[in-house]
């Protein structure tokens, strides 16, 4: 019988396509869900549904007793105040730590490479204290950081805005020209977790940054131009000043404040497109357990606008 993988996360766009690579290899799961979950993975044969949260403790130990690797995707990207980034990013590690406890199995933690800079945005200081928990409390455990750059795909609501305004004709330069940006496909963040689980202890207590294998990243402009090229659009490049972004993003955090949403676009968020550099340069994952990245942005773009499509989002 195929050994078990306690996987949170699994309900959101990464963690959808590491349930199914996961499956794909011969795992069975067991999935933490708080709502209802997805109906393919609610289907699967090889899947055990847990009721629970982060913040339920008893949940958690029923999630990962007995399972021979733990996953951890659940995060937040948005919210209204910078506390509860790290009631999730960063607390919700340390409840899992605490779960599991000393001597247990593999794990893998999905952190973000703003956590590189944690100065930017509360969101990249939360990440990077949910890395320093796991390293502080580590011990006795085989663990693993990811720290991904942009990560895009089917499925993908986050990079859904860049490309419709790409298919109507509008090229949105939203960072100064020397901005670099590191990508990577959704599919191949999976492969990599794959991979991970079936490299034993040979990654224990290392922190890699994995992107698409392009060096030096990619520049807006760059960006722009592959996306259109698959949209069969020519789109007019509009600069968008950083004071214009930053108002918008006062008045959008504002607006999420008092309806008692979360939004995206907020005064940290354009700090983060703002910064110069995004680029991925570690390429120990590589060395350590051979996994190379398979799709291109070139690649990627053309089957993510495929889905869109499909979906009848763009």
């Amino acid at each position: 019988m195929a050994d078990i993988v306690a996987l949170t996360g699994a309900t959101g766009f990464i963690g959808g396509h590491v349930a199914a690579a996961l499956l794909d290899a011969g795992w069975r799961l067991r999935v933490l869900v708080r709502g209802a979950p997805p109906a393919a993975l609610a289907a699967a044969p090889a899947v055990t549904l847990v009721r629970g949260a982060l913040d339920d403790p008893a949940s958690l130990r029923e999630l990962v007793s007995g399972a021979a690797a733990v996953v951890h995707l659940a995060g937040v990207v948005k919210a209204r105040r910078r506390h509860e980034f790290f009631a999730v990013n960063r607390d919700g590690v340390a409840r899992l730590l605490d779960a599991v406890g000393p001597g247990a199995p593999r794990l893998v933690l999905l952190s973000s490479l703003a956590a590189r800079e944690p100065g930017v945005s509360a969101y990249a200081a939360s990440k990077r204290a949910g890395d320093a928990v796991l390293a502080e409390r580590g011990d006795g455990l085989a663990w693993t950081i990811l720290r991904p750059p942009v990560v895009y795909g089917p499925g993908d609501r986050n990079t859904l805005a860049f490309f419709r305004a790409v298919a109507r004709g509008i090229g949105p330069l939203l960072a100064p020209e020397a901005a670099r940006v590191s990508c990577l496909h959704v599919g191949d963040l999976a492969g990599a977790v794959v991979a991970l689980l079936g490299a034993g202890e040979a990654t224990h207590g290392e922190t890699y940054e994995i992107a698409d294998g392009e060096p030096g990243g990619y520049g807006w402009r760059r960006l722009i131009e592959i996306a259109a090229s698959h949209l069969g659009t020519r789109p007019r490049i509009v600069r968008v000043p950083r004071s214009l972004l930053g108002a918008a993003a006062r008045i959008n955090a504002l607006v999420g404040l008092a309806a008692g949403l979360a939004t995206m676009l907020s005064p940290d968020k354009v700090r983060e497109i703002g910064h110069l550099d995004w680029v991925c340069r570690d390429s120990g994952l590589n060395e350590a357990v051979g996994w190379r990245p398979q799709v291109s942005v070139a690649r990627g773009f053309a089957s993510t606008i495929d889905w869109y499509r499909r979906e009848k989002w763009l």
